[in-house]
Protein backbone atom coordinates (compact mmCIF):
# COMPACT_ATOMS: atom_id res chain seq x y z
CA UNK A 1 0.00 0.00 0.00
CA UNK A 2 1.48 3.35 -1.07
CA UNK A 3 1.85 6.27 1.34
CA UNK A 4 -0.87 8.23 -0.49
CA UNK A 5 -3.31 5.32 -0.40
CA UNK A 6 -2.57 4.74 3.29
CA UNK A 7 -3.14 8.45 4.04
CA UNK A 8 -6.46 8.49 2.18
CA UNK A 9 -7.64 5.33 3.91
CA UNK A 10 -6.59 6.43 7.37
CA UNK A 11 -8.19 9.85 6.98
CA UNK A 12 -11.15 9.01 4.74
CA UNK A 13 -13.82 10.06 7.26
CA UNK A 14 -12.37 13.56 7.69
CA UNK A 15 -11.53 13.98 4.00
CA UNK A 16 -14.96 12.95 2.73
CA UNK A 17 -16.85 15.16 5.15
CA UNK A 18 -14.50 18.11 4.64
CA UNK A 19 -14.87 17.76 0.87
CA UNK A 20 -18.63 17.62 1.30
CA UNK A 21 -18.41 20.77 3.42
CA UNK A 22 -16.52 22.64 0.69
CA UNK A 23 -18.92 21.50 -2.03
CA UNK A 24 -22.00 22.51 -0.07
CA UNK A 25 -20.39 25.84 0.87
CA UNK A 26 -19.83 26.56 -2.82
CA UNK A 27 -23.40 25.50 -3.57
CA UNK A 28 -24.70 27.77 -0.82
CA UNK A 29 -22.65 30.66 -2.23
CA UNK A 30 -24.01 30.15 -5.76
CA UNK A 31 -27.62 29.87 -4.60
CA UNK A 32 -27.23 32.75 -2.14
CA UNK A 33 -25.72 34.96 -4.85
CA UNK A 34 -28.69 34.36 -7.13
CA UNK A 35 -31.19 35.03 -4.35
CA UNK A 36 -29.32 38.15 -3.21
CA UNK A 37 -29.36 39.59 -6.74
CA UNK A 38 -33.06 38.80 -7.06
CA UNK A 39 -33.68 40.87 -3.93
CA UNK A 40 -31.55 43.73 -5.26
CA UNK A 41 -33.40 43.70 -8.57
CA UNK A 42 -36.74 43.72 -6.76
CA UNK A 43 -35.59 46.78 -4.80
CA UNK A 44 -34.55 48.51 -8.02
CA UNK A 45 -30.79 48.15 -7.38
CA UNK A 46 -27.99 46.79 -9.55
CA UNK A 47 -26.94 43.15 -9.01
CA UNK A 48 -23.46 42.36 -7.70
CA UNK A 49 -20.79 39.99 -8.95
CA UNK A 50 -20.14 36.62 -7.34
CA UNK A 51 -16.89 37.67 -5.62
CA UNK A 52 -18.53 40.85 -4.38
CA UNK A 53 -21.33 38.73 -2.89
CA UNK A 54 -18.82 36.60 -0.98
CA UNK A 55 -17.67 39.77 0.81
CA UNK A 56 -21.20 40.76 1.85
CA UNK A 57 -22.64 40.50 5.33
CA UNK A 58 -25.57 38.53 3.91
CA UNK A 59 -23.30 35.64 2.92
CA UNK A 60 -21.27 35.84 6.13
CA UNK A 61 -24.30 35.76 8.44
CA UNK A 62 -25.79 32.75 6.64
CA UNK A 63 -22.54 30.83 7.07
CA UNK A 64 -21.79 31.79 10.66
CA UNK A 65 -25.29 31.13 11.97
CA UNK A 66 -24.99 27.53 10.79
CA UNK A 67 -21.51 27.12 12.22
CA UNK A 68 -22.41 28.41 15.68
CA UNK A 69 -25.33 26.02 16.03
CA UNK A 70 -23.22 23.03 15.00
CA UNK A 71 -20.44 23.85 17.44
CA UNK A 72 -23.00 24.52 20.18
CA UNK A 73 -24.25 20.98 19.62
CA UNK A 74 -20.76 19.49 19.90
CA UNK A 75 -19.86 21.62 22.92
CA UNK A 76 -23.02 20.66 24.84
CA UNK A 77 -22.73 17.01 23.83
CA UNK A 78 -19.07 16.72 24.83
CA UNK A 79 -19.60 18.33 28.23
CA UNK A 80 -23.07 16.91 28.83
CA UNK A 81 -22.07 13.30 28.28
CA UNK A 82 -19.56 13.54 31.11
CA UNK A 83 -22.46 13.44 33.58
CA UNK A 84 -25.66 12.77 31.61
CA UNK A 85 -26.60 9.20 30.70
CA UNK A 86 -29.04 7.37 28.45
CA UNK A 87 -29.72 3.80 29.47
CA UNK A 88 -29.19 1.48 26.49
CA UNK A 89 -27.54 4.02 24.18
CA UNK A 90 -24.04 3.68 22.67
CA UNK A 91 -23.96 7.50 22.76
CA UNK A 92 -23.86 7.31 26.57
CA UNK A 93 -21.19 6.09 28.94
CA UNK A 94 -21.90 3.04 31.03
CA UNK A 95 -24.19 3.95 33.90
CA UNK A 96 -21.58 3.51 36.62
CA UNK A 97 -19.06 5.78 34.87
CA UNK A 98 -20.84 9.13 35.21
CA UNK A 99 -18.39 11.93 35.97
CA UNK A 100 -14.78 12.65 35.05
CA UNK A 101 -13.60 9.13 36.04
CA UNK A 102 -10.39 8.22 37.86
CA UNK A 103 -6.84 8.95 36.70
CA UNK A 104 -6.34 5.23 36.14
CA UNK A 105 -9.40 5.00 33.86
CA UNK A 106 -8.35 8.13 31.97
CA UNK A 107 -4.68 7.06 31.77
CA UNK A 108 -3.27 10.35 33.02
CA UNK A 109 -0.33 11.23 35.27
CA UNK A 110 1.48 8.15 36.53
CA UNK A 111 -1.09 5.96 34.75
CA UNK A 112 -0.17 7.29 31.30
CA UNK A 113 1.30 4.79 28.86
CA UNK A 114 4.38 5.15 26.65
CA UNK A 115 2.21 6.16 23.69
CA UNK A 116 0.02 8.59 25.65
CA UNK A 117 0.07 12.28 24.64
CA UNK A 118 2.86 14.13 26.47
CA UNK A 119 0.51 16.48 28.33
CA UNK A 120 -1.57 13.53 29.56
CA UNK A 121 1.47 12.35 31.49
CA UNK A 122 2.19 15.84 32.81
CA UNK A 123 0.92 17.24 36.09
CA UNK A 124 -0.72 20.51 37.07
CA UNK A 125 -2.25 23.00 34.64
CA UNK A 126 -1.00 21.25 31.49
CA UNK A 127 -2.84 18.03 32.31
CA UNK A 128 -5.98 19.92 33.39
CA UNK A 129 -5.96 21.96 30.19
CA UNK A 130 -5.37 18.98 27.91
CA UNK A 131 -8.01 16.93 29.76
CA UNK A 132 -10.64 19.52 28.73
CA UNK A 133 -9.12 20.73 25.46
CA UNK A 134 -11.73 19.25 23.11
CA UNK A 135 -14.68 20.82 24.88
CA UNK A 136 -12.87 24.13 25.37
CA UNK A 137 -11.98 24.40 21.69
CA UNK A 138 -15.55 23.56 20.65
CA UNK A 139 -16.90 26.16 23.10
CA UNK A 140 -14.43 28.75 21.80
CA UNK A 141 -15.39 28.16 18.17
CA UNK A 142 -19.07 28.37 19.14
CA UNK A 143 -18.54 31.66 20.97
CA UNK A 144 -16.51 33.10 18.09
CA UNK A 145 -19.03 32.07 15.43
CA UNK A 146 -21.96 33.28 17.56
CA UNK A 147 -20.28 36.68 17.91
CA UNK A 148 -19.43 36.72 14.18
CA UNK A 149 -23.08 35.92 13.41
CA UNK A 150 -24.22 38.85 15.54
CA UNK A 151 -21.77 41.29 13.88
CA UNK A 152 -22.51 40.21 10.32
CA UNK A 153 -26.18 39.88 11.16
CA UNK A 154 -26.54 43.48 12.30
CA UNK A 155 -24.71 44.63 9.16
CA UNK A 156 -27.05 42.64 6.91
CA UNK A 157 -30.08 43.79 8.91
CA UNK A 158 -29.09 47.43 8.61
CA UNK A 159 -28.34 47.14 4.89
CA UNK A 160 -31.84 45.82 4.32
CA UNK A 161 -33.32 48.58 6.47
CA UNK A 162 -31.37 51.26 4.62
CA UNK A 163 -32.63 49.96 1.27
CA UNK A 164 -36.11 50.43 2.70
CA UNK A 165 -35.18 53.92 4.00
CA UNK A 166 -35.45 52.81 7.63
CA UNK A 167 -33.11 53.79 10.45
CA UNK A 168 -30.26 51.38 11.32
CA UNK A 169 -29.94 49.76 14.75
CA UNK A 170 -26.97 49.26 17.05
CA UNK A 171 -25.31 45.90 17.75
CA UNK A 172 -26.90 45.66 21.21
CA UNK A 173 -30.33 46.45 19.76
CA UNK A 174 -29.90 43.80 17.09
CA UNK A 175 -28.79 41.13 19.59
CA UNK A 176 -32.01 41.78 21.50
CA UNK A 177 -34.13 41.75 18.33
CA UNK A 178 -36.55 39.10 17.10
CA UNK A 179 -34.57 38.75 13.83
CA UNK A 180 -31.42 37.69 15.65
CA UNK A 181 -33.13 35.20 17.93
CA UNK A 182 -35.25 33.83 15.12
CA UNK A 183 -32.07 33.06 13.17
CA UNK A 184 -30.39 31.63 16.27
CA UNK A 185 -33.12 29.53 17.86
CA UNK A 186 -34.30 27.88 14.65
CA UNK A 187 -30.81 26.39 14.34
CA UNK A 188 -30.43 25.51 18.01
CA UNK A 189 -33.71 23.61 18.19
CA UNK A 190 -32.82 21.47 15.16
CA UNK A 191 -29.41 20.56 16.59
CA UNK A 192 -30.79 19.67 20.01
CA UNK A 193 -33.54 17.57 18.44
CA UNK A 194 -30.97 15.70 16.35
CA UNK A 195 -28.85 14.86 19.42
CA UNK A 196 -31.85 13.75 21.47
CA UNK A 197 -33.10 11.61 18.56
CA UNK A 198 -29.71 9.95 18.11
CA UNK A 199 -29.42 9.18 21.82
CA UNK A 200 -32.81 7.47 22.11
CA UNK A 201 -33.12 5.88 18.66
CA UNK A 202 -29.73 4.18 19.03
CA UNK A 203 -31.16 2.29 22.01
CA UNK A 204 -33.54 0.32 19.77
CA UNK A 205 -32.23 0.67 16.20
CA UNK A 206 -28.97 -0.59 14.69
CA UNK A 207 -26.60 0.18 11.81
CA UNK A 208 -24.33 -2.75 11.17
CA UNK A 209 -20.63 -1.82 11.13
CA UNK A 210 -21.08 1.71 12.46
CA UNK A 211 -19.31 2.80 15.66
CA UNK A 212 -22.32 5.03 16.32
CA UNK A 213 -24.49 1.92 16.69
CA UNK A 214 -24.44 -1.03 19.05
CA UNK A 215 -23.71 -4.45 17.54
CA UNK A 216 -26.84 -5.71 15.79
CA UNK A 217 -27.34 -8.47 18.34
CA UNK A 218 -26.66 -6.35 21.44
CA UNK A 219 -29.48 -6.08 23.96
CA UNK A 220 -31.51 -2.88 24.06
CA UNK A 221 -30.31 -2.39 27.64
CA UNK A 222 -26.60 -2.46 26.69
CA UNK A 223 -25.17 0.97 27.46
CA UNK A 224 -21.93 2.46 26.18
CA UNK A 225 -21.36 -0.49 23.81
CA UNK A 226 -20.33 0.37 20.25
CA UNK A 227 -20.31 -1.83 17.16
Amino acid sequence: MSAVTRFLRHNSLTLVFFTGFLLTLVGQAVAGHADFNNQLTTDGLHPVGFLDYLATSDFAVDVTENWQSEYLQFFLYIFGTVWLLQHGSPESKELHKAGVESDREQKVGEHAGPDSPRWAAAHGWRQRMYARSLGVVMATIFAWSWFAQSVTGVAAYNEEHLRQLQAPVSWSQYVASADFWDRTLQNWQSELLAVASMAILSVYLRQRGSPESKPVGAAHTSTGVEG
